[in-house]
């Protein structure tokens, strides 16, 4: 994976990826977000994608994030809250194996920051609350064999 970064003007960067191109405007959304909105989207895309690999339809997701990060520089998540909210035609435990092997296996952005970063979450399923504020242990993550999935490309 290469990214080039180029300044442009002020505090806006031009991102070059293999397949795209994007403007970074500081401090309208500074690095930080990008970086938490990329992790989530991570993880987002798995809760559409394991599913569907499995003959499942997800919709109307949302997740939301809550990072807490440290008062000192380099300034780290310490702490990291997913909410997953979402409508599927699957039960409510394929729904929490969905969620589980997104944040254990296949999202390598939270694993990135697994070892440093107290991860929680919960997921509302299908208008219900199945898990609440589930810890994730830190680590290197766990194997969860979901089969293969097409994910974006990570």
């Amino acid at each position: 994976m290469k990214v080039t970064i180029s300044h442009q003007e002020g505090m806006k960067f031009e991102a070059k990826t293999e397949k795209s191109s994007f403007v970074i405007d500081c401090p309208t959304i500074s690095p930080v977000e990008y970086f938490l909105a990329g992790i989530i989207t991570c993880s987002a895309t798995d809760i559409v994608l394991l599913p569907k690999n499995q003959g499942f339809t997800v919709t109307d997701l949302v997740v939301d994030g809550d990072a807490i990060r440290a008062e000192d520089h380099p300034r780290k998540f310490v702490k990291l809250h997913l909410d997953y909210s979402f409508n599927s035609d699957g039960d409510d435990i394929q729904a929490a194996r969905w969620v589980a092997a997104s944040i254990e296996t296949y999202c390598s952005t939270l694993n990135t920051i697994r070892d440093t970063t107290e991860i929680s979450y919960s997921v509302k399923h299908n208008g219900k609350m199945i898990r609440e504020n589930e810890k994730v242990i830190s680590g290197g993550g766990s194997k969860i064999d979901l089969g293969e999935i097409d994910a974006c490309c990570s």
